[in-house]
């Protein structure tokens, strides 16, 4: 069996249909577990109190928004070079739910930096770069929206893409590039002394894979209504000509 057969729409529609009432759980439970215990159940930090408990919001929003765009990189190329028109459905998908994300990291880090910085917003360079990344999650939108033929908006939504993703690279590691500003280093990493106490970091971890099993289902979701909205408007165009 190879993946390239779910790229028929037929065959994409009948695993997601399967797969996503498990995904969805997964997702639900998953994000219950891991939001009750990082808020209810995790103590206060000593330095920055109840407010540290932004971490379980914050951290895995950013994360499953470059993860987003990741998804929406793969798939554009594999539009690009293949021509499956489900892989830029898919992409297509996957940019409104980034975006939420995106943008649900942006206010809670200002909710968070606000009482330990003084400030809602610095225009440090990591917090910059990620606000330009929500503009090319804009633009990608926008983009889609704007160009009438779908395959031709498909193409150009995946040249921005290769180009967004230089921003999402930069977002992912902005920590390492930059020393300087206000942002903290990585909330997990793979050196020991980096990662937050044990005692914050199972709760996120788990938060972290609600957030992307969640990111999944509402993919799989938006990609089987477009894969139906197409089929629709093929059968609308039929009748108009027929």
């Amino acid at each position: 069996m190879s993946i390239w057969e779910y790229a028929n729409p037929k065959k994409f529609m009948a695993l997601s249909g399967r797969v996503l009432p498990w995904v969805a759980g997964l997702a639900a439970l998953t994000l219950a577990a891991g939001l009750v215990w990082g808020f209810f159940l995790t103590p206060d930090d000593y330095k920055q109190g109840s407010t540290v408990k932004i971490i379980y919001i914050h951290v895995p929003a950013a994360s499953a928004a470059i993860n987003a765009w990741a998804v929406m990189l793969i798939a554009s190329l594999v539009w690009i070079v293949r021509r499956h028109h489900v892989s830029a459905l898919v992409a297509k998908a996957a940019a409104p739910v980034g975006l939420t994300f995106t943008l649900i990291a942006l206010v809670t880090g200002a909710f968070w930096g606000q009482p330990m910085w003084g400030t809602w917003w610095a225009w440090d360079p990591r917090l910059t770069n990620f606000l330009i990344f929500a503009l090319f999650y804009l633009g990608y939108i926008a983009l889609w929206e704007a160009v009438e033929n779908p395959d031709t908006a498909a193409d150009l939504t995946g040249v921005l893409c290769i180009v967004g993703s230089v921003f999402a690279l930069l977002s992912r590691y902005a920590v390492l590039f930059w020393n300087q500003g206000l942002h903290q280093g990585a909330s997990l990493s793979m050196d020991a002394q980096e990662n937050v106490s044990d005692v914050y970091w199972i709760p996120l971890v788990i938060c972290i894979a609600g957030f992307e099993l969640l990111f999944l289902a509402l993919v799989l979701v938006r990609a089987r209504t477009e894969i139906r909205t197409r089929r629709a408007q093929a059968l609308m165009a039929r009748e108009r000509l027929a």
